[in-house]
């Protein structure tokens, strides 16, 4: 019995060994194309509802390219205005009961800006020059305009959010030939840099985004006015002293060339525009002398109205109001060159109106 009790035992160790299963072989075959077959089969049924149609490319709708095609530029911090216009006003009579005299004028003017703005800096450059003439029949040529004026400002802000800059402006004007009081020709009232004004300054401005409304405020600065012409610096004119004369009205000393003055200015730029193709245009200066007249304010404003016509003709209705107490009117001398009367200050006035065309390049 114990031997058939130990056969039965190792029997059964044997057949727990090999019920394991063998493992099947590994399937080594590896798929790497895979293709996908289309059937072409053609239509025979269509629902009504569907509509097949072909692509079709029409040109038909396409608007010609009217203008060069621009070319991408890298961006500039700098702006420019180049513009050029000329102004003409005609009259002219045949057989007119009422009478008149035949003329033509004609007004030149240009504009050049130079303008820079990045971040904290901005600095502004712009030259305007004006020239006109008014041929009469029976008389001679007259001169009815004539302006030189650059003007640059540099400023500086603490950061971009504020539009409020610490500003440093320079300006200067003059004329170009000699001014008269019609109809006497022979002694002129003004020539080129008599007078010729710069002013220098330092102080802050307010720029607008936009950049059309500069207010500028300088509690110093100083004005210079030059009179380069002896015969009228030796007059006294525009604020020189002048020259001082014996009883016969020789010169015993000449009159200085020039007159300094120290005092408060305040500027403003304003460009807007009022409806369509209506643009306003504002240019007022005030500035008065902390050293010799203090409260009495020289004014130089500019108001000027552009009515756009096209792109060319525009029609410009504009007006000039100038008062300084250093230029005297009416100022009288006797016979022996001895002024007897040194004259006084005026308020100087000038409207235009005219029809011209205007050419920015």
């Amino acid at each position: 019995m114990v031997l058939v009790f130990c056969l039965f035992v190792c029997f059964n160790s044997i057949q727990a060994q090999d019920s394991i299963p063998e493992q099947s072989p590994i399937d080594s075959t590896v798929i790497d194309t895979v293709v996908i077959r289309r059937t072409l089969v053609k239509i025979k049924y269509i629902p009504r509802g569907v509509n097949l149609t072909n692509p079709v490319i029409s040109f038909n709708k396409t608007k010609p390219l009217l203008k060069e095609f621009s070319k991408f530029r890298v961006p500039s911090f700098w702006t420019k205005i180049n513009r050029l216009g000329i102004n003409l006003s005609e009259v002219a009579f045949v057989n007119w009961n009422a009478g008149g005299n035949n003329s033509i004028s004609g007004l030149g003017n240009a504009r050049f800006e130079r303008n820079y703005k990045f971040r904290y800096i901005k600095w502004d450059n712009i030259l305007r020059v004006k020239y006109g003439l008014n041929a009469q029949e029976g008389r001679k040529l007259r001169k009815t305009d004539d302006a030189f004026r650059f003007s640059s400002t540099f400023g500086y802000r603490r950061d971009t959010i504020s539009n409020w800059y610490y500003s440093v402006k320079a300006n200067f004007n003059t004329q170009f030939s000699n001014g008269y009081k019609y109809p006497d020709r022979t002694t002129p009232i003004s020539r080129f840099m008599a007078p010729g004004y710069f002013f220098l300054g330092a102080g802050t401005s307010y720029i607008s985004e936009s950049q059309k409304f500069n207010l500028y405020i300088s509690p110093l600065t100083q004005k210079a006015t030059f009179v380069l012409d002896q015969e009228l610096a030796d007059k006294g004119a525009f604020g020189v002293k002048k020259a001082l004369l014996n009883s016969n009205g020789e010169v015993i000393t000449p009159g200085e060339n020039s007159f300094i003055e120290l005092g408060f200015l305040i500027t403003n730029k304003w460009e807007t525009e009022i409806t369509k193709n209506v643009n306003m245009r504002n240019n007022l200066s005030l500035y008065t002398d902390y050293l010799s007249s203090f409260g009495n304010v020289d004014i130089d404003w500019e108001l000027n109205l552009d009515l756009k016509v096209n792109k060319y003709i525009t029609t410009n209705i504009g007006t000039h109001l100038i008062y300084d107490d250093d230029i005297l009117f009416d100022r009288q001398v006797d016979a022996n060159g001895i002024v007897t009367d040194p004259g006084e200050p005026r308020l100087q006035f000038k409207q235009i109106l005219g029809v011209g065309v205007t050419y920015d390049f």
